[in-house]
């Protein structure tokens, strides 16, 4: 296999034409079988194998730099840069990362995980390079559906006037992971439809650069141009923004033709100032049921599909927490006219796709911006609409001013849907949900709850909506055993619930960590230790009353949350005791100061002490020694 002889992009430059062809199937054919097994991100990798080729070919890397948008579709470079031999331990603990990462390889010149950040980051670099006097080349690579994101926007602007040279290549297959929304995607089908007019446009540009005019009859021609542009164009904006912002725009360019790739990159590095290349590409090229179903094929979970059989295979599962959102959405919309669904391009993800469906006027996707659909919340909710933004916890993060600024500081009754709160497993430390408490709890007025299964997202989702305040519910990606499904308590702002009873030692369990709770209380039952268990529902307000309770009759708190430490559930339990000077002793069970890499849940819980066994062994240390 050519790929075996892969190990840096220098052996791409010395292969010959006819195996960069055979590379691109075989590289094709390992993402397939990889992804099938382990998971992964395989119909945008699909999308890209050409264009990754071709960079690597015209590139000197890693003394050039390519900057990947997200990065999850990296898996083509990683490839090429001396993984190939460890591919198959993708997303797995210890392997190769699902992401770009700095600390991987030399070839991973910038870490990302979020999207709409390349620009920023290559402009960056591209300036560094000028202050250092070298020439090297550097090249962003972003997807359409980042291009909703106002960080590439703001980076554009720059671009503009520092007029450094880089470039910047649209990676334009349609998609982010639903279909993209907004008015950049009608702008860029607009750009798709006329690839004759720009191939014109471009010799048009050639003439110019070669023919010796006066610089007033060069730019009377190049006003001519522009407005023969508006002319031709329906849309009468297409290309200009770009080039009005300061970029010289190339394409829109075959994004899987080798031949014209090379050689638009090739001479994208002789232009001065920013250039933009509009590469036009197909999710999922080369593997017939991906480019079929690029939205399904976008992430894919191990073992979702065989790849000799061309099918997906349907599982019977559990109901998720985001798939018990999207229900308690539907039916608090059908009590409610004023409720309405925001996403910030995650509609299959939050569950709102389906919520979409039952109530489409009243469902908003704003493309990739939460920093727009939390102030855009924020507005709705001051004309009387009740907003849920359904967001993930790693990507609210980006929207932290907007939630401290126009929702809390102004105490506006929007409703955070907060999924993949916790560990999410595969992707890595980019996608871990573990600061929400941090960074949401100090502001006054906040409630945030966390429901222990499904069953309680309901019935926390009617009483955040029933608040005019601001109101916050974390819940983890997938599902809980269903083992411990036993009927609901009512759901009563700031009160805990009491799941058993025993003595010396409390165990205060928060959303998801409850199974582990009671895991461990049964393993403990009949030891005569077992301790008290406790469903803490609340972060904020805390359950006071319940926690003066236990101290009287409780030596030992445990605190278990799927959280980093500093600033979590436990965090919020030891200032509640140390400032009422209560005689108990507090351990918390948590995230300590460090990122937590990709792995399975279930290996980052038994890492972090958050399994039964574990718990169990800390009750026992705890508990008073019984003599007989």
């Amino acid at each position: 296999m050519i790929l075996e002889r892969i190990a840096s992009p220098a052996d791409v430059k010395r292969l010959s034409r006819p195996e960069l062809d055979q590379l691109a199937r075989e590289v094709r054919e390992t993402l397939i079988r990889v992804c099938a097994v382990n998971g992964g991100h395989l119909a945008p990798n699909l999308g890209v194998v050409e264009l990754t080729i071709a960079l690597h070919r015209v590139l000197d890397l890693p003394d050039d730099v390519v900057v990947w948008d997200v990065s999850h579709q990296s898996y083509v470079h990683k490839l090429l840069t001396g993984r190939a031999a460890r591919f198959d331990t993708l997303r797995q603990g210890g392997g190769v990362s699902g992401f770009a990462m700095r600390s991987e390889s030399p070839y991973d010149a910038f870490g990302a995980g979020h999207a709409s950040t390349s620009i920023s980051a290559a402009l960056g670099m591209a300036t560094a390079r000028d202050l250092a006097g070298r020439d090297d080349t550097v090249v962003a690579i972003i997807g359409d559906g980042a291009l909703t994101g106002g960080l590439a926007y703001e980076a554009i602007n720059n671009a503009g006037l520092l007029k450094t040279n880089f470039i910047v290549v649209l990676n334009d297959n349609e998609m982010s992971i639903a279909p993209n929304v907004g008015s950049i995607a009608s702008y860029l089908g607009a750009l798709r439809s006329k690839p004759l007019f720009t191939k014109g446009r471009e010799v048009l540009k050639g003439v110019l650069d070669h023919v010796p005019l006066g610089e007033t009859a060069r730019k009377a021609l190049s006003t001519a141009e522009m407005a023969g542009m508006r002319f031709a164009l329906h849309d009468h904006k297409a290309p200009v923004i770009f080039e009005e912002m300061g970029f010289r725009y190339v394409g829109p360019i075959d994004g899987h033709d080798l031949d014209t790739l090379i050689d638009v990159i090739s001479n994208a590095r002789k232009i001065s100032g920013p250039v933009l290349l509009h590469v036009k590409t197909v999710k999922g090229k080369g593997y017939d049921i991906a480019e079929g179903d690029s939205r399904t094929f976008h992430g894919v979970g191990p073992g979702v599909y065989h790849p000799d059989e061309g099918r997906i295979e349907k599982k019977a599962a559990r109901q998720t927490f985001a798939q018990a959102f999207a229900d308690a959405m539907i039916a608090a919309a059908e009590r409610d006219s004023r409720v309405v669904g925001i996403t910030a391009a995650m509609p299959d993800g939050t569950g709102l796709a389906k919520f979409a469906k039952r109530f489409p006027l009243r469902y908003f996707d704003v493309g990739i911006a939460e920093a727009h659909a939390v102030c855009f919340a924020a507005g709705l909710s001051t004309r009387g609409i009740k907003p849920v933004c359904a967001i993930y916890s790693t990507f609210l993060q980006r929207a932290y001013d907007q939630v401290v600024h126009d929702v809390a500081i102004q105490s506006l009754p929007v409703v955070f849907a907060i999924d993949r709160a916790g560990f999410v497993g595969d992707d890595g430390p980019t996608h871990m949900g573990l600061y929400d408490i941090a960074y949401l709890r100090t502001l006054p007025g906040v409630t945030i709850m966390a429901p222990r299964n499904e069953n309680e997202v309901a019935p926390m989702l009617d009483l955040a909506l029933s608040l005019d305040a601001p109101a916050a519910i974390r819940y983890p990606r997938g599902s809980t055993s269903g083992k411990h499904d036993e009927p609901i308590a009512p759901v009563v702002l700031g009160r805990a619930e009491v799941l058993r009873r025993g003595s010396d030692v409390a165990i205060l369990a928060l959303g998801n960590t409850v199974d582990a709770a009671l895991d461990a209380y049964a393993l403990l039952e009949e030891s005569g230790c077992a301790p008290t268990v406790v469903n803490a529902r609340f972060v904020a307000p805390l359950d006071e009353m319940l926690l003066l309770e236990l101290g009287e009759t409780h030596r030992r708190f445990i605190t278990l949350e799927e959280h980093s430490l500093a600033g979590g559930f436990g965090s919020a339990v030891v200032e509640f005791v140390n400032d009422r000077g209560m005689d108990v002793a507090v351990e918390r069970i948590g995230v300590p100061n460090v990122l937590v890499q990709h792995a399975k849940p279930e290996a980052q819980r038994a890492q972090f002490g958050l399994s039964a066994e574990n718990v169990a062994a800390r009750v026992r240390a705890l508990a008073p020694t019984r003599t007989a």
